[in-house]
C-alpha cells in the first residue's frame, strides 16, 4: 500500500465528513500546532490532533512520567514511569501516527522563550498547568498574531476559550494581571478527577481542528465553563477591552513583554467602550473587614457553587454561582457597589471583569477569596 494511500484510509472517515472533506485535511496536513505542557491536558490534545492527522507537532515540557500522572495523563504507561515525557510521548504519537512531524523542546516556557516557540506555528494549545506561562503564550500570540486554545481544569471543573483571535479578546482581557503567587492552589493540592483534563484537553483539540481547517464556530468571545460533577455546561461572554494591557487601544506603557504595534488588531466594528476605573479593582480582606464593619453601602457577590457557600460564607453575602451570572446579574443594581468573593480570588475575578464588561461601574475582586479572609480576618470561617 503506498503512503498515498494508507493516508487515503487512515483518515477516510474525516474525508467523508460534509463540510470538511479532502480540503479539510489537507489544511490539518499543512498545519504546524504547538503544545505547551505534555501533561493532563496535553495528553489527550496530542493524541486527538496526531490521529486526526495534524502534519506538525511541536511538545514543549521539561518533567519526568510520575506514577500520579497516570490517573489523568493517558498519553503515558506504567512502563514510562521515570522516562522524561518527552521521549515517551514521541515514541506513542509516532507509534500513532508516523506521518506527523514531531519537534520536541525540552524546556519550560517563559516569557524570555515564548516568542521563538510561537513564531513557526500556526497555533497554539495552552495546557500549562502555571500562570507564568500562561500569560508568555498569552503575551507572545498577541506580538506575533497566533491564536492559542486556553484550557484550565480544577476538581471537578474545566473551562475552555480561544484567545488572541483577530478581533476577538485575549486572556489578559480577562484576567489583566496573574494572580499572587500561592493564592490559587494547584491539582496537587485541591485534586483533579482524572477524566476532567481529558474532557477539556479534547474540547481543545477539538477547537483546534475547527480553526485549522476553517469549519464550525471557534469559541472566540466565550469562555466554556464544565462542571462534570453537576453535567453542567455554560458560555460567558468576554469582550475584547479597550483597556487590555496586552491587545486594548491604550497598551500600557513599560511593559517589556507586550508589543504596542498590536493595537491595530482589534475588530474595526468592536465598538467596546474603555471601562473607565475610579478605584482599586482588588481589594484585601482586611479592607473589606473594615468596609463592612463601618457599614458601607456594598454587597458581598460570592459566585462559588452552593455546597461552598453552605461550608463557609460571609454574613449578609449574596450567592449568584459564576455558572449563572449572566442570567442572575439581570436581578442585580448595575450603579450599586459589589465585592466579588470565591475560594481564592480567580472565579471572583472573572465574575468582577464580565460585570465591568456588561455596565456594572463598581465591582471589586476580594484577593485570596474566602480562604485568606478566613486566615486574615475570621478564622472562625471554614477553610476547605
Amino acid at each position: 500500500m503506498t503512503n498515498a494511500h494508507a493516508r487515503e484510509s487512515r483518515y477516510a472517515r474525516q474525508h467523508a465528513l460534509r463540510g470538511f472533506g479532502l480540503a479539510g485535511q489537507e489544511k490539518l496536513a499543512a498545519a504546524r500546532v504547538l503544545i505547551v505542557g505534555a501533561g493532563g491536558l496535553g495528553s489527550p490534545a496530542s493524541l486527538y490532533l496526531a490521529a486526526a492527522g495534524v502534519g506538525g507537532i511541536t511538545l514543549v515540557d521539561a518533567d519526568v512520567v510520575e506514577e500520579s500522572n497516570l490517573h489523568r495523563q493517558l498519553l503515558y504507561t506504567t512502563p514510562d514511569v521515570g522516562r522524561g515525557k518527552l521521549d515517551a510521548a514521541g515514541d506513542r504519537l509516532q507509534s500513532l501516527n508516523p506521518h506527523v512531524r514531531l519537534q520536541m523542546h525540552e524546556t519550560r516556557l517563559t516569557a524570555a522563550n515564548a516568542r521563538d516557540l510561537v513564531r513557526q506555528h500556526d497555533l497554539v494549545i495552552d495546557a500549562t498547568d502555571n500562570f507564568p506561562a500562561r500569560y508568555a503564550i498569552n503575551d507572545a500570540c498577541i506580538a506575533l498574531g497566533r491564536p492559542f486554545v486556553y484550557g484550565s481544569v480544577a476538581r471537578f471543573q474545566g473551562q475552555v476559550s480561544v484567545f488572541a483571535a483577530p478581533g476577538g479578546p485575549c486572556y489578559r482581557c480577562l484576567f489583566p494581571d496573574p494572580p499572587p503567587a500561592g493564592t490559587v492552589p494547584t491539582c496537587a493540592e485541591e485534586g483533579v478527577l482524572g477524566v476532567v483534563p481529558g474532557i477539556v484537553g479534547l474540547h481543545q483539540a477539538t477547537e483546534a481542528i475547527k480553526w485549522l481547517a476553517g469549519i464550525g464556530t471557534p469559541l472566540v468571545g466565550q469562555l466554556m465553563l464544565l462542571d462534570l460533577l453537576d453535567n453542567d455546561t455554560r458560555y460567558i461572554g468576554v469582550a475584547p477591552r479597550a483597556d487590555c494591557p496586552a491587545c486594548g487601544d491604550d497598551v500600557r506603557s513599560g511593559n517589556a513583554t507586550i508589543l504596542a504595534n498590536h493595537r491595530g488588531r482589534r475588530s474595526a466594528a468592536d465598538h467596546t467602550p474603555p471601562i473607565v476605573m475610579t478605584y482599586d479593582p482588588d481589594i484585601l480582606p482586611t479592607a473589606l473587614a473594615a468596609s463592612l464593619a463601618s457599614g458601607d453601602a456594598l454587597t458581598v457577590l460570592d459566585v462559588r457553587e452552593q455546597w461552598e457557600y453552605d461550608t463557609a460564607n460571609i454574613a449578609g453575602s449574596v450567592l449568584l454561582p459564576l455558572s449563572e451570572l449572566a442570567r442572575g446579574s439581570a436581578t442585580l443594581d448595575r450603579q450599586a457597589a459589589y465585592v466579588a468573593l470565591c475560594h481564592h480570588g480567580m472565579r471572583s475575578e472573572m465574575a468582577a471583569g464580565w460585570l465591568r464588561q456588561n455596565g456594572f461601574t463598581n465591582v471589586r475582586n476580594l484577593v485570596g477569596g474566602i480562604d485568606a479572609y478566613s486566615v486574615t480576618v475570621d478564622p472562625s470561617l471554614p477553610r476547605y
